[in-house]
């Protein structure tokens, strides 16, 4: 009923319209005004803005401006250096660190744009209604069931990585969604240096959201970054879509939203592939490429096998991977 309901509101304007996977038909009228409609009925009016294209352009400028005001920042800390020499090679990596920060805006520029290309112009506004939402997360590609924790390892550039995915019985109320809380650890050659809870909340058609993080890093057992860190609802930040409940190759969305800081997109690659890790092997596993233009040179590939949830992440520049180990299951 709401899909003729739509079809009726558009037959109103000539037009050219397009559904995309996310559920919205964006409709150009002869007077230039897009108007996008959701299945719930609602309607986001533009006059002629493609918010994605816009966003992206406007993320660049705040970078480039962080990126300056980071420059002007170091060469105070330089100018408090007596000895000329000392002073002038810390001007010198002030300004080297300057260049590599504007080149990383204009690549996560690039990797924004490429991504719109794929979203649409619509602005990322999803609508949340508690009431849409159940209290398990079953999702057979994505299931946490509190009690258990998911171990996985690998060698990374920085040495040995263990990660310690644990879902806890603890909950979180994010946008009036009673969420997961799940216990993030990493540990690098045995030391700590990631420690993060992550909340995650699925509607009932299945899919399961990303609601947020609270993230530091580690070093020395000193918190060097809480960069990453976002909630739904908070400061413009909001969810993402971490496993869609029905996946079809092609398939693209973001699994986070906050400008600058958390900005992942996924990518349905594959719904066929066997994948072997230390816990065993495994067939039909979903296949998922991931992106963000906060690191443009990442590419992760994940694999998620049914009934078990993510079972490796793949570095495709580097080649370096992160297997699951075991799992253990408690009260």
């Amino acid at each position: 009923m709401k899909s003729k309901l739509i079809q009726n509101q558009v037959l109103r304007v000539r037009h050219d319209w397009k559904r995309d996977r996310r559920g919205w038909l964006a409709v150009a009228s002869a007077a230039g005004v897009i108007l996008l409609f959701n299945f719930s009925g609602s309607t986001v009016i533009a006059q002629g803005v493609d918010a994605c294209a816009k966003t992206s352009q406007q993320a660049k400028r705040s970078c480039l401006e962080a990126a300056q005001s980071n420059y002007v920042n170091a060469l105070g800390k330089c100018t408090n250096l007596s000895d000329p020499a000392a002073r002038q090679a810390c001007q010198d990596q002030a300004t080297a660190d300057l260049n590599d920060a504007q080149q990383v805006c204009q690549a996560g520029f690039v990797v924004r744009q490429t991504s719109c290309g794929k979203l649409g112009p619509a602005p990322y506004d999803p609508v949340i209604d508690p009431a849409n939402f159940v209290t398990t997360i079953d999702n057979p590609y994505f299931p946490l069931q509190p009690g258990t924790t998911f171990i996985y390892g690998g060698q990374m550039p920085g040495g040995f990585e263990r990660d310690e995915f644990a879902v806890t019985h603890n909950t979180r109320v994010i946008q009036g969604v009673t969420c997961v809380e799940v216990h993030d650890s990493v540990f690098t050659d045995g030391v700590l240096t990631e420690d993060t809870l992550d909340w995650f909340a699925q509607d009932r058609d299945g899919n399961v959201w990303y609601f947020g993080e609270n993230t530091h890093e580690l070093e020395d057992g000193l918190i060097t970054t809480i960069s990453g860190t976002f909630m739904g609802g908070v400061n413009g930040d909001k969810p993402g879509i971490i496993m869609e409940a029905h996946s079809a190759i092609g398939d693209f969305y973001r699994q986070e939203f906050s400008l600058n800081n958390a900005e992942d997109f996924a990518e349905v690659k594959s719904l066929t592939e066997h994948v072997t890790v230390p816990y065993g092997s495994f067939d039909h596993c979903l296949k998922t490429e991931e992106t963000t233009p906060l690191e443009p040179d990442l590419l992760e590939s994940k694999f998620y096998a049914p009934g078990v949830g993510n079972i490796e992440t793949l570095d495709e520049h580097t080649g370096a991977t992160s297997q699951l180990v075991r799992i253990t299951r408690g009260q």
